[in-house]
């Protein structure tokens, strides 16, 4: 384990972080920026308009965007918005559908196959990517689509071009006016973003930054991150980070879900006290039902002795405390990484897997 100065050394951690994924955390702010200029090029017939369902063929990262659109927008969108991680698609696919392909890379063979599958079922297809083989798909069927520069990814990991994938496909969603986000709503989230890096990046010591202490918390341990509401689909981006960037063990359990059976499981084996830290995301935008059950919880982990460290979100909307909690997380995972003594971008048991599945 590297020593916890590391954290305040741009020198020591550019020794580590080889492939500069701090300058993508730093400049997610500017990803948004792109992408919600880049989308508003983008046109969509009036037919797109009158869908009834959207499903989103995506993988890993690419995926992470429709992700935080189902939890925070849920009571915004008027129909059922659907992931497909896999080659093909539901037989329910039909016209009536959008199907929205997304690869950051444009390469993902499960997402290729599965707007090809579109395609025949006659479903309506738009697209998010960087380029590869669906770019080329997307402009030889003259579908709409947002085909972005990886300008502000200098460590070209899929999973922190958060701001291309995440603001990307709400802004790709508003286009086809599936949802209604102002250039209002746009502004507090770059307000949001940049008020994060005042409170947690590099230049902000160790005894002063949240995400910092957070990640020294996290060292030996296994985070749960526990949220509810329209913070469920930023809470397994969290968890998805710790994973691979600090190569760390960490799932996502859900408020009220996790109240019906997970607080029996705390009893054994007896080192969860030890082992388990549960990283609790309140939120004033909750149920009240909601925020008293993360309380409760919060209670019932002090009886296990298991550690917990809360999280009270104060930015105004659903939208701006997703992205205050992706902040958090992305911090938090990288620091992790370096206290770990892990080179935060490769994730080389992710390509062992692929490589040995293409034998």
């Amino acid at each position: 384990m590297r020593t916890v100065s590391i954290l305040d050394s741009r020198q020591e951690i550019s020794q580590l972080d080889t492939m500069n994924m701090l300058g993508s955390i730093e400049q997610l702010g500017s990803q948004v920026q792109q992408i919600w200029k880049d989308a508003q090029s983008v046109h969509f017939e009036e037919s797109y308009k009158h869908v009834k369902n959207v499903v989103v063929a995506g993988m890993g990262g690419s995926a992470l965007g429709t992700h935080v659109i189902q939890t925070v927008f849920k009571e915004e969108l008027g129909i059922p918005v659907l992931i497909v991680p896999d080659y093909e698609l539901p037989s329910f696919v039909n016209g009536d559908t959008l199907v929205i392909g997304s690869s950051y890379s444009g390469t993902t063979e499960e997402t290729l196959a599965a707007v090809a599958d579109a395609k025949k079922k006659g479903a309506k297809i738009a697209g998010i990517t960087s380029g590869g083989k669906l770019a080329e798909f997307m402009r030889a069927n003259n579908y709409p689509a947002v085909v972005f520069e990886t300008t502000y990814n200098p460590c070209q990991s899929p999973r922190m071009g958060l701001g291309y994938s995440i603001f990307g496909q709400i802004a790709l969603f508003g286009q086809a006016g599936l949802l209604k986000v102002t250039e209002a709503e746009y502004n507090a989230v770059m307000e949001t973003i940049a008020e994060a890096h005042t409170k947690m990046s590099v230049d902000v010591s160790q005894d002063k930054n949240i995400a910092k202490l957070l990640a020294f918390e996290a060292v030996g341990h296994l985070p749960v991150v526990m949220a509810a509401e329209h913070l469920e689909g930023v809470a397994h981006v969290f968890a998805n980070q710790l994973n691979e960037n600090a190569k760390t063990y960490s799932e996502y359990r859900v408020i009220p879900e996790l109240n019906h059976h997970l607080m029996e499981g705390l009893k054994f084996p007896e080192s969860n006290s030890s082992d388990l830290l549960y990283v609790s995301v309140q939120s004033g935008l909750y149920d009240a039902h909601n925020q008293k059950r993360i309380l409760l919880t919060q209670q019932v982990l002090e009886k296990h002795k298991i550690e917990f460290k809360e999280f009270s979100l104060t930015r105004s909307t659903k939208l701006e405390q997703a992205f205050e909690l992706l902040m958090l997380g992305s911090y938090t995972s990288y620091y992790l990484a370096l206290l770990n003594n892990q080179n935060p971008t490769p994730i080389p048991w992710v390509d062992w897997f692929k490589s040995e599945l293409k034998k």
